[in-house]
């Protein structure tokens, strides 16, 4: 039960973050709203719970320096939670078409879930490290994305004007 209360406690603390960073970004507050709500699904809150705590309620070690995890190294179930979590519209997964023998192909985003994706990366590190530094995220993940051109170039000039406005 401890580490359902954790996960609980995370994801909350994370959809506050990004909530807040949806503002700046100048998201729709709807959006801002419906963040993540997957993550309350059966589909994804117990393979999340198991991955991320153990079931004393202390966190698992399965990040990074930068933040990041593959999840493709997880369970089987942890993937399946990830395929559900990554199809919505705010991760950059949502957009890719698969053609036959696996070729990939980046789909322009809408500017909307675009703002939400740098939204969440905020919100994100505000959240699991307490800093947040998404430009500097971006660039230490930024070749394991495909994005549409278009849509990189935006993301680009977002965290650009993050840097430029920051205290």
């Amino acid at each position: 039960m401890r580490a359902h209360i954790q996960y609980f406690n995370t994801v909350v603390r994370h959809k506050w973050f990004v909530f807040l960073a949806c503002f700046t970004m100048r998201v729709p507050l709807w959006r801002a709203i419906v963040h993540d709500l997957s993550k309350f699904t059966r589909r994804e809150w117990f393979p999340y719970v198991h991955q991320f705590f153990n079931s004393d309620g202390t966190p698992r070690k399965v990040r990074d320096a930068s933040g990041a995890y593959d999840p493709n190294a997880q369970s089987l179930d942890f993937k399946r939670a990830w395929l559900s979590h990554q199809r919505n519209p705010h991760h950059w997964q949502a957009h890719i078409s698969i053609g036959d023998g696996g070729n990939l192909t980046a789909l322009p985003m809408p500017e909307t879930y675009a703002r939400e994706m740098v939204a969440d990366w905020i919100g994100a590190g505000k959240a699991y490290s307490g800093k947040s530094n998404p430009r500097g995220w971006y660039e230490q993940n930024k070749d394991k994305m495909i994005l549409h051109p278009d849509i990189r170039t935006m993301v680009e000039k977002l965290l650009s004007r993050l840097r430029d406005n920051a205290p």
